[in-house]
């Protein structure tokens, strides 16, 4: 039986989107967008006087999923962040920035 020839390793250039999203966040080079948002979601929920428990009952989610959040833990899922910013008073502003 043949081998079968191998596949050529695709560039970067020709990744998609979230595979190089996905790759920078395993890299640990999230300080660009989720470390901001952290420190945005921890400062507006402290300006508002609201423990972590507070604002994840207002917007449906747990302590210590905010806690998650607000240390960096894991990136949270787009809908969630709708909900903090909800909560917040807040727009959620995402943007794109050609290279």
């Amino acid at each position: 039986m043949a081998a079968r020839p191998r596949a050529a390793r695709p560039r970067v250039g020709d990744k998609r989107p979230l595979e190089r999203l996905h790759e920078r966040i395993i890299a640990g080079d999230r300080g660009w967008f989720f470390a901001n948002i952290a420190d945005k979601v921890a400062e507006r929920r402290l300006d508002k006087n609201l423990s972590q428990r507070e604002l994840a009952e207002r917007c449906g989610t747990t302590q210590s999923a905010i806690a998650r959040l607000e240390r960096g833990g894991r990136p949270p899922r787009i809908d969630t962040l709708l909900r903090i910013a909800e909560a917040l008073e807040c727009e959620l502003v995402v943007d794109l920035v050609p290279r």
